[in-house]
């Protein structure tokens, strides 16, 4: 149990650290996305640097690296704790990739993918939220801000086990604490809506 879980978990950190947006930006235009724009690897520098099109491709990939780390240890009858455990090391790998000198994206989608194969209610719940902030706001960064923040909120409401509610916590904790500098250009109004060019 103790080698499956471990080797689950370093499944888990190399499924998240595929630099997914990083080779779009690299195949389609020949760029390192750590140096436009935000710096960022996500799905959110991918669309304001490559196109729409390879934005959402990378954003499905993110996606489901999140949820198939955590359906792995799942189907392998392992308990709440490891499922919990697969998806953060997820969530390190979309963060802090071994291949890109340890910089890589906000782990949003990645995110969003671990608690979809966590609780999915949950997860379709929280990106609701988002596309329900992004749709009036247009700014992608508050979106998620304000899906962070009611994760934890929406895993007591649904009732999950302890240790889907401490990881709900630490994921909202994570997402804004990588968020803190949109988070000051959004307090100071300079924080870039979905079409226009400028770090976010």
């Amino acid at each position: 149990m103790l080698l499956s879980s471990l080797l689950l978990l370093a499944l888990g950190y190399l499924l998240g650290s595929m630099p997914n947006g990083y080779l779009a930006g690299r195949w389609l235009k020949g760029i390192d996305l750590r140096q436009c724009g935000s710096g960022s690897t996500g799905a959110t520098n991918v669309l304001r640097n490559v196109g729409k099109g390879p934005a959402l491709v990378v954003f499905l990939l993110d996606v489901s690296k999140g949820a198939l780390a955590v359906l792995l240890a799942k189907s392998f009858g392992l308990n709440d704790w490891v499922q919990v455990l697969a998806g953060l090391a997820a969530l390190a790998g979309h963060i802090w990739p071994v291949w890109l000198g340890w910089k890589g994206g906000k782990a949003v989608a990645t995110g969003l993918g671990m608690f979809l194969g966590l609780a999915w209610p949950v997860g379709l719940a929280c990106f609701g939220l988002f596309m329900a902030v992004i749709s009036i706001s247009r700014i992608v960064s508050l979106s998620s801000v304000v899906a962070a923040i009611g994760l934890p909120l929406l895993m007591v409401i649904s009732g999950g086990s302890s240790a889907y509610l401490v990881v709900s916590l630490v994921a909202s904790v994570l997402v804004l604490w990588r968020h803190r500098s949109n988070i000051e250009r959004l307090i100071a109004g300079t924080e870039p809506r979905i079409g226009q060019r400028g770090k976010s």
